[in-house]
């Protein structure tokens, strides 16, 4: 086990290389120590890295453009990043560390529920043990316990549910005549979390959640799922609802094709749609068939390339004039960015609507400022076309689902089902 002097070490070196990288010109302009800092834990190693490191690339594009200009009244954001790689019991240490850190004025994108569910008792724990509460903004994760007591208090969400997810999936599923759902989902707080909001939509659209089949967290693209397809094959499942990270979603489509099963095969925003094609493309080049037919994903935003939105636009041009790139010394080596997606796009709407907080707050780095900042957000336009309030009894942001297929090697918006009526 990792002593506590260890992770101080480990949390001083990602410290001084997240800024380096981070504050680039900015920090010049304000003295050391007038840095708002936000603190994010997330998978930068490990199978699932593409996500935090994409999550996190939108988002520093987006505090590196309004750092240029001059940051938050003078004052520039930066993310002090720390690697968990997707795993709950460093999600918790890396939570301690940002905790007892007296500059970090927020937790800000963690990403995952198995990881950011086990840190909301520390966040609980940490406020009456201290009588410091700290807010966590924006988690990539679309997960109940983020949603309502007894930490929904703590949590301010910008992306919709997987409830909201799973409804869209299943009504529209259901419209064109596939009721009778298989789901393929990650055994742990994720995976039942997307369990539930299928057999929930299912119930209300007279459809049926005839099997259920399994895997690991951490299993990868080199893991064999064929016993998970023959399940959900033999049960009669003529549509699959995949709850899972994308490098297993891969393997399980990719052994699903290689049965010969052509289902419409669905999975939710947190695959990371664009890492999952990436890995699919690959695998047609290296066969005999195309492994991204018949592929449906459900988004939380716009679509990356919809320059008719403002924000779109502005994503755009700054993951190009700053492309982002988090330090070696943070994330595993080997991982190619992508140049755009819905997770770097996710993460800049993050960042915007975090920087939309700061600057409503009197002092953002009191906490209560923060609290009643973020509270008194009302239809605040991003640029996307829905626009996103809270209050004091509801920290719930966007709440509208999108939905891509691939065409032509390309995940592109989707508006007509009815290629898959049976």
């Amino acid at each position: 086990m990792t002593g506590r002097s260890g992770l101080a070490k480990r949390a001083f070196v990602v410290t001084v290389a997240v800024f380096l990288v981070a504050l680039g010109g900015a920090r010049d302009s304000a003295p050391a120590g007038d840095e708002i800092v936000l603190g994010m834990s997330a998978a930068f190693s490990g199978p699932s890295r593409g996500l935090g490191v994409e999550l996190w690339r939108g988002a520093q594009a987006y505090f590196d453009a309004i750092n240029e200009d001059g940051g938050i009244d003078g004052r520039p954001v930066s993310l002090r990043i720390l690697d968990d790689g997707y795993d709950p019991q460093r999600a918790i240490e890396n939570t301690r560390l940002l905790l007892e850190d007296d500059d970090v004025v927020a937790l800000f994108s963690f990403v995952g529920t198995p990881t950011t569910t086990r840190v909301l008792p520390l966040l609980r724990l940490h406020d009456m043990d201290h009588g410091r509460r700290t807010l966590l903004f924006f988690p990539f994760t679309g997960a109940q316990p983020l949603r309502h007591r007894p930490y929904g208090d703590l949590v301010f969400n910008l992306r919709a549910s997987y409830r909201d997810e799973t409804e869209g999936l299943v009504a529209r599923f259901a419209e064109v005549g596939r009721r009778k759902i298989g789901i393929f989902y990650q055994a742990d707080a994720y995976g039942r979390s997307g369990w539930d909001g299928v057999r929930r939509a299912a119930a209300r659209h007279d459809a049926a959640l005839v099997a259920e089949a399994t895997y690991r967290r951490g299993d990868d693209l080199d893991g064999e799922y064929g016993r998970q397809v023959e399940i959900l094959r033999d049960a009669g499942a003529d549509a699959v609802i995949a709850i899972g990270a994308y490098s297993a979603s891969a393997g399980f489509i990719r052994d699903a094709r290689d049965a010969g099963w052509d289902v419409p095969i669905a999975n939710v925003s947190f695959v990371g749609s664009e890492n999952l094609l990436s890995l699919l493309v690959g695998l047609s080049e290296h066969g005999d068939r195309d492994y991204t037919a018949n592929l449906v994903n459900s988004e939380v935003v716009p679509h990356y390339a919809d320059t008719s939105l403002s924000a779109v636009a502005e994503y755009r041009e700054a993951m190009r004039r700053f492309d982002p790139r988090p330090d070696p010394s943070v994330a595993e080596p080997g991982y190619l960015p992508l140049e755009y997606g819905p997770v770097s796009f996710e993460g800049f709407l993050n960042a915007k609507l975090m920087a939309e907080v700061l600057r409503r707050a009197d002092d953002p780095t009191e906490v209560d400022d923060l609290l009643r900042a973020a509270q008194g957000v009302s239809a605040v336009d991003l640029g996307v076309d829905a626009t996103v309030s809270y209050s004091k009894e509801d920290h719930e942001g966007l709440e509208k689902v999108y939905f891509t297929t691939v065409e032509n090697g390309r995940f592109v918006p989707l508006t007509d089902w009815s290629r898959w009526s049976p």
